[in-house]
């Protein structure tokens, strides 16, 4: 369903300079202000507008703000860009807001709130699901300093399309960044990146908190697309029941994922997934750099799961990551490749509490100084 240049050839990924490993054992915690993560494999830097549209709409009231937002993002897509600016408070969601080209959709801290209304899922959107802002193929995009709450916490998420589209759901777009945005209440994957390149979620957080709703929530989901970064993010999949993957890099069909930093993560995977998935199919999965990631508190830290094909995943770079206090204690628990791969480096890990780790032989693949203990 979505192009990607599949016919470039992997390379092996350099490897990256050494990064401290996190010793103590980690909380769920609200982001805190630091420097920016670096998008350093894709080079984003999303819009480049300056001109201010400040939202007229009155937040905290119970009155629907999508039209009012949209025709902000609108007359400055119209412009050639621009930045939309929100007040502090709670913004009522009934309908999808969709990003034009060269715009930045900004609040002024998790405190700024784009929250599902009562008549969310009466309507779609452009790709038949319902995410609360969805690029739909604009470019030089981003979406800043705000909280997505999808309130399927509430509402009745469990509609037809429901895995169409995601909360913040950036979908055949080129230059898209995602930057101090935090989800909740998801009844979807909370922020994804499906087709285009040149991507980056930063300094962002999810967390999945219902019990016996919902499956397939993800935190932050890669699918089909390339050059992206997953940098200093905070994914907690395990607060309720429903949580799945933490972080998942994901073929759809036969078309190829590949060039992706994971770094400085710290992931909670919910118990119907993993920390970390690399999910292969019909396409390749390729050119992965995860490094200096905590992983705890999960079913297992990384994992490979192949779902409608079983082409072989290769090139993935594991190196620096630390995995604590997962479910699986035996073979596998930290990190485990059920399946043949080729040129994967796995080195310099850390495992505690998690079970180690499991790398097939085969071509140009590297174990060497992972450690693992009994406890923490």
């Amino acid at each position: 369903m979505l192009l990607l240049l599949t016919s470039m050839a992997p390379v092996a990924i350099p490897a990256a300079a050494a990064m401290p490993v996190r010793s103590s054992l980690p909380v769920a915690r609200a982001p805190v202000a630091a420097a920016p993560s670096a998008c350093a494999q894709s080079g984003t830097t999303g819009s480049s507008a300056t001109s201010a549209y400040a939202v007229t709409a009155t937040p905290n009231d119970s009155i629907d703000d999508t039209a009012n937002i949209q025709g902000r993002i609108n007359a400055a897509g119209i412009a050639g860009g621009g930045v939309v600016k929100l007040s502090t408070g709670t913004y009522i969601i009934n309908g999808k807001l969709q990003m034009q080209n060269n715009v930045t959709l900004e609040g002024q801290g998790p405190g700024t709130i784009l929250k599902a209304g009562p008549s969310f899922t009466n309507n779609t959107g452009p790709a038949g699901g319902y995410p609360l802002v969805t690029t739909a193929g604009a470019d030089n995009t981003t979406l800043s300093h705000f909280t997505a709450d999808h309130s399927g916490d509430t509402l009745n998420g469990n509609v037809v399309g429901r895995l169409n589209e995601y909360v913040i759901d950036v979908r055949e777009s080129r230059n898209s960044l995602v930057q101090d945005v935090h989800t909740k209440n998801p009844f979807t994957y909370s922020i994804a990146f499906v087709g285009g390149s040149g991507w980056c979620v930063r300094d962002s957080s999810t967390q999945s908190a219902t019990n016996g709703k919902y499956v397939e929530l993800d935190g932050i989901h890669a699918m089909n697309t390339s050059d992206g970064d997953i940098v200093g993010n905070i994914v907690d999949q395990r607060k309720g029941t429903d949580g799945d993957d933490g972080i998942a890099v994901h073929t759809f069909g036969d078309e190829d994922v590949h060039d992706i930093l994971i770094a400085n993560n710290n992931v909670r995977g919910g118990r119907h997934g993993a920390g970390i998935d690399l999910a292969g199919g019909s396409g390749v999965i390729y050119n992965i750099n995860l490094t200096g990631n905590t992983v705890w508190g999960s079913p297992r830290g990384l994992h490979d799961a192949y779902y409608d094909g079983t082409e072989q995943i290769h090139h993935i770079h594991i190196v620096g990551n630390t995995f604590m206090n997962n479910d699986i204690k035996t073979t596998g628990g930290a990190v485990d490749f059920e399946r043949p791969v080729t040129y994967v480096t796995m080195t310099d890990n850390t495992a505690c509490n998690s079970g180690d780790y499991r790398l097939p032989p085969g071509t140009g693949n590297i174990n060497a100084r992972n450690t693992y203990t009994a406890l923490c």
